[in-house]
């Protein structure tokens, strides 16, 4: 808003100042018989000067300091016949008046159309501002300090995690990156053992019963969960997961939840606990087993034939995420893929695809499908540092299992497993009417197929007598046998059925 005044020049004296020649600029309705200037320039009789420098012969000052001998008064109701200025600074013989009411005898009208003779001015570009900028210092101060208490925080977070120790659960692979995590130093078992061949055979049930709802697959199986905690030196513990396959306390877990272990003790859902003991393990197929001390009967998992996945099938996880803190914790998804192979660590594993929950503490846990039996112990979760990466969770199928936990029982190690020494379609071909067979693709020279007698064209159509429409039909067949043994095999000919014996040798 501008304001203008009457104002004397120095050593002059005061005059009088009629009511009807003084203009008043204020924010408030002044009477019909008083001349108005709103907002504009005042007449030119009338010096006057807005936020800029006065005149000589008008020395008036706007947002400046006033002269010693002019005395300012604001915000205060002015004497009856004293003109008005706001925002300045007046002589002492022009009191000021900002924002009040005008005297009655100086009429006022504001925000009007000034006289045809009074030019028409615009405010300033400084006092529209200073009258209509928000007051949003406080907003602008809360963010600054929302943004440096991010900031603190996130610098803390990095510096806990570069400072903390921690310990590797190779449960999570950076693929296809390096791992960059704290290793453990020792990787030397030292849990105090227990002895081998004494152990019941590891089974697969190949049938199974209805279908079960998600609260008893957990109900049934859970009781045969066990959270495993491994000591690794007096201040630190590695915790995973393991299931119970035989009622005398025999458990099987990861190989990398023990590794580097010096005691271990595996937890019920009960709550009870036991002191376990390290029977074998296969660091290149990440599997172990391990008896914990017990005198009564532990409930024991049934173990169903991963053979008989599909994708698509319904699978459920039980494991410990992050610790003890959220044990027996249930995830659910279906099967993503079979026979994937990954390259973990520098080798690769055969391993079956899912996208149930798994996180680090799940290592060793069971992968349950639909009617309540395990049929895979989880190994790995994929991740990347440059991408975000979920639902890629793998475990270690039953069917690899069945052989391997029998030989870490029986002889302490896995023994070499045996090759027939051909290449062959996936799907089965159906030769006959309601007969199918896998066909021959190559045979490695000097193997026992060669040896045997099978021929590329051949279609494979049993194997042990057990009809064969798949190369996981072979497969699973084959996992059956050690190097020694003899698999008697039926071949598809020239429209004949030919008898071949395979003998492992290699």
């Amino acid at each position: 808003m501008e304001d203008f005044a009457n104002v004397p020049l120095p050593g002059e004296e005061t005059p009088a100042v009629a009511p009807e020649t003084v203009h008043v600029i204020t924010d408030t309705q002044a009477p019909e018989t008083a001349p108005v200037v709103a907002e504009a320039q005042a007449p030119e009789i009338t010096p006057s000067v807005t936020e800029t420098q006065a005149p000589e012969t008008a020395p008036v000052v706007a947002e400046a300091q006033a002269p010693e001998t002019a005395p300012v008064v604001a915000e205060a109701q002015a004497p009856e016949i004293t003109p008005s200025v706001t925002d300045t600074q007046a002589p002492e013989t022009a009191p000021v008046v900002a924002e009040t009411q005008a005297p009655e005898t100086a009429p006022v009208v504001a925000n009007t159309e000034p006289p045809g003779d009074t030019p028409k001015t615009q405010p300033s570009r400084k006092a529209r501002h200073k009258r209509k900028r928000p007051r949003n210092y406080w907003f602008i101060g809360f963010l600054c300090g929302v943004a440096l208490a991010g900031a603190l925080a996130f610098a803390g977070r990095m510096w806990e995690q570069r400072h903390t120790a921690t310990v590797d659960d190779r449960f999570f692979w950076n693929f296809p990156e390096p791992r960059n995590e704290t290793t453990r130093e020792n990787l030397e078992i030292q849990i105090p053992t227990w002895p081998i061949g004494q152990g019941p055979a590891f089974t697969l049930l190949r049938e199974h019963g209805d279908a079960q709802s998600a609260q008893d697959v957990y109900r049934n199986v859970n009781p045969s969960v066990v959270t495993v905690i491994v000591g690794l030196d007096e201040a630190t513990a590695a915790v995973g997961t393991g299931v119970i396959f035989s009622p005398d306390g025999y458990f099987v877990t990861n190989y990398h939840v023990v590794q580097g272990g010096t005691e271990c003790r595996a937890m019920l859902d009960s709550g009870h606990s036991y002191e376990a003991f390290y029977v074998a393990g296969d660091e290149q197929n990440d599997l172990a087993v391990l008896k914990m001390d017990c005198s009564d009967p532990l409930p024991a998992a049934a173990f169903g034939d991963s053979e008989l996945l599909t994708v698509g099938d319904d699978v459920y996880a039980i494991g410990n995420p992050l610790g003890i803190e959220f044990r027996g914790t249930l995830t659910n998804g279906i099967i993503s893929a079979i026979d994937r192979d990954v390259l973990v660590d520098g080798r690769t594993m055969n391993l079956i695809q899912t996208n149930a929950a798994l996180n680090s503490g799940n290592s060793g846990g069971p992968l349950i499908n639909q009617y309540g039996q395990v049929v895979g112990i989880n190994v790995v979760k994929m991740s990347s540092r440059r991408s975000t990466v979920e639902g890629l969770g793998f475990a270690i199928p039953s069917a690899t299992m069945e052989r391997l936990v029998n030989d870490l029982l029986t002889y302490g190690e896995s023994q070499p497993e045996p090759m027939i020494g051909v290449s062959v379609d996936s799907f089965g071909t159906e030769v006959e009417p309601d007969l199918w067979g896998i066909g021959v693709l190559k045979v490695e020279p000097d193997s026992p197929a060669e040896r045997a007698g099978v021929q590329v064209g051949d279609y494979v159509i049993a194997a042990d007598s057990e009809t064969v429409s798949s190369s996981r039909d072979l497969l699973r067949v084959r996992r059956r046998y050690h190097v020694g043994d003899d698999m008697p095999l039926t071949l598809w000919r020239d429209g004949e059925r030919v008898e071949v014996l395979i003998s492992f040798t290699e």
